[in-house]
């Protein structure tokens, strides 16, 4: 083996080493990231908001997939009498999410005769994504300090704290977001979160 061999040799071997242990570096820091995360602290507002965001994109996604033509749908095929239509559903979670937040002393919510008054698939889908965006707004301001403050009272009188509404308001989502999707089945529409999972199945 001449000099010229050994030192290509021996320039493969150290960029193999190389390699192997910046990956093995690259794991160990995402295994300390990871192990720091465990046992730490998040405060109020980072914890809902990573949910609301997370729930908030399903139900836009959802309500921007029915056709503009299908928003007066409602199911038939069964006991459904006074159910609301999908348009309705997207209307009422616009509705509920400004009114969970209506004790937080933030600005710019619109009247609920001006919610009522939408019609339009346009309308109500930007109303729905402006209503989470104030949601959003009201989560940002709940601290370790306030969460648990009496902001007001709720249906059946209910206490409600910043943390209550921020609760209620993921709950109710998830809720209508249920309705929402089987309204879309129904019209042979697989929910886009759905897609995705299957997309990621696929992979």
């Amino acid at each position: 083996m001449n000099c010229r061999t050994m030192r290509v040799l021996g320039m493969a071997v150290a960029m193999l080493v190389g390699g192997m242990m910046t990956q093995a570096t690259a794991q160990a820091t995402k295994a300390k990231a990871a192990a720091s995360a465990v046992g730490g602290v998040e405060t109020p507002s980072a914890v809902y908001g990573q949910m609301l965001k997370l729930l908030s994109t399903e139900i836009v996604a959802a309500a921007e997939a029915m056709p503009a033509d299908k928003y007066d749908f409602a199911p038939t095929n069964g006991n459904f009498t006074g159910v609301r239509t999908f348009g309705a559903e997207v209307q009422h979670l616009a509705q509920a999410n400004y009114f969970f937040f209506s004790e937080f002393g933030l600005s710019g919510a619109p009247s609920q005769e001006k919610l009522k008054a939408l019609k339009s698939k346009d309308e109500l889908v930007q109303a729905l994504k402006d209503s989470y965006a104030y949601a959003q707004k009201g989560i940002d301001t709940i601290t370790p300090q306030n969460a648990f403050i009496v902001t007001g009272t709720g249906p059946a009188n209910m206490k409600l704290t910043r943390a209550g509404a921020a609760t209620f308001c993921l709950a109710h989502s998830m809720d209508h977001y249920g309705q929402m999707v089987e309204y879309l089945r129904m019209n042979g529409i697989v929910p886009p979160a759905s897609q995705q999972q299957n997309q990621r199945r696929g992979d």
